[in-house]
């Protein structure tokens, strides 16, 4: 009797899935990005929003909701209702980093939600002040050991790449550098401009136009291997820290128990979506790779990255304060 009560929940629940997938979506999709506007996030998402098939019938809000790391935006979605509505552009920070950094989480990165597309990944690039006098990496490392504790990074949020990124470096090339968190990168770059703090492992997409306009020096790439938006810039790893990556990616999570229809539907929408020819050039001329992986790509890159990054904050001390 508990075998044929279990077949029929799980048929009901099908059942229910397909019909839910069918009249998906009733309503306006709110997208929450867990960082304020200008990041590769917030890039993605509303490439989302511009791109959505009007044979939806529904538009895709955007909505920007930073804070903590990111854990503010992606504890809300996890507690929206499942019904595919409300989405969010998960981080490696927000759904790989932020359990093993902060001491009390809002959410729990597995748990809570269900992948739904992997979609781009991007180095970060580590870029300097220009009134700071190293011009590549051994200088840098010079410099901070000849300054322990004075030569400080920026970072958009604890728990970031960009952060971690941060911590990475300073085990490995054996430097104490200080963390300067911000609520935001538009709020980080100002005081690198102006020389406040002396670096930064900024986002490639949103790095390599201020390099390029020369108002920052770019030192090198956190990717194992160069970046064809910039193949000019040598890695970090071939620049005597041999073992240095640090990537950052980008997904969409729904809040868990979301139905599989309703998921594979929205994986197919965003995979269309990133295919479009120019929705291509725009990402490689922002310094983004697409990936485009399914929900089970996205949870096994999810668990691996969850278990490189606790290793990295174990080693490094790191913590959220």
């Amino acid at each position: 009797m508990k075998i044929l009560t279990a077949v029929a929940g799980a048929l009901l629940a099908v059942v229910a899935g397909t019909a839910a997938a069918q009249t998906f979506p009733s309503k306006p999709i709110r997208m929450v990005v867990t960082f304020p506007t200008g990041g590769a996030p917030d890039i993605l998402a509303r490439t989302i929003s511009e791109k959505l098939d009007p044979a939806w019938g529904h538009t895709m809000i955007v909505d920007n909701k930073p804070g903590a790391g990111g854990n503010i935006g992606a504890g809300e979605v996890a507690r929206a209702q499942p019904d595919g509505h409300v989405l969010v552009m998960g981080t490696v920070g927000t759904h790989a980093i932020n359990g093993s950094l902060y001491a009390k989480m809002p959410y729990d990165m597995v748990k809570d939600f269900a992948p739904v597309t992997l979609i781009a990944s991007t180095p970060n690039l580590l870029v300097v002040n220009n009134d700071v006098p190293a011009k590549n990496l051994q200088e840098l490392i010079a410099l901070a050991k000849a300054k322990p504790g004075q030569l400080t990074f920026g970072s958009p949020g604890i728990g970031t790449s960009v952060h971690v990124s941060g911590e990475l470096f300073n085990s490995l090339a054996g430097v104490k550098t200080q963390h300067i968190p911000y609520k935001g990168r538009q709020f980080a770059i100002p005081d690198l401009l102006g020389g406040q703090i002396t670096m930064m492992f900024d986002n490639m997409p949103s790095a390599i136009p201020v390099v390029r306009e020369g108002k920052l020096r770019a030192i090198g790439v956190t990717s194992s291997k160069r970046s064809a938006s910039a193949p000019e810039i040598p890695t970090i790893a071939e620049q005597g820290l041999p073992g240095f990556e640090a990537t950052s990616w980008f997904a969409v999570f729904a809040p868990a128990g979301t139905p599989r229809p309703v998921v594979d539907r929205l994986h197919a929408e965003i995979v269309r979506i990133f295919n479009l020819p120019d929705v291509q050039a725009k990402m490689r001329t922002l310094g983004l790779d697409p990936i485009l992986g399914g929900p089970e790509d996205l949870a096994k890159t999810q668990q691996a990255e969850i278990v490189k990054w606790a290793k990295v904050i174990k080693d490094s001390g790191a913590k959220a304060e």
